[in-house]
């Protein structure tokens, strides 16, 4: 797992997780967003999009509309890395014959 070196990411609990998974941790240099670049892009859009517009009232609340965020995010808004098209067209348009392994990608 490669992330910044946030609380979130370095708290005893996911450290201790990431351990009895037998997966280990990879941290970027601190002050280097640019070494995730793409997770910090989509952290920016999720905040920007997201986050920064909502007062959610609660948890079940929140898990909703970040889940609602997340579908029009994949199923129907536009990416400049794909051409401004969505996630979704782009998947359905690759050929079954390509093999590729999408546990890697999800």
């Amino acid at each position: 797992v490669r992330s910044d070196n946030g609380a979130e990411f370095t708290a005893a609990r996911v450290m201790r997780w990431l351990r009895d998974a037998a997966i280990g941790p990879a941290f970027i240099a601190p002050g280097s967003p640019w070494q995730n670049g793409f997770v910090e892009s989509f952290n920016g859009k999720l905040r920007d999009e997201l986050l920064n517009r909502e007062w959610f009232r609660s948890r079940a609340e929140a898990k909703v509309l970040i889940e609602r965020w997340r579908q029009f995010y994949n199923e129907r808004r536009p990416h400049s890395a794909h051409r401004y098209q969505p996630p979704a067209t782009v998947r359905r348009a690759w050929p079954e014959s390509d093999n590729i392994d999408m546990r890697l990608t999800a």
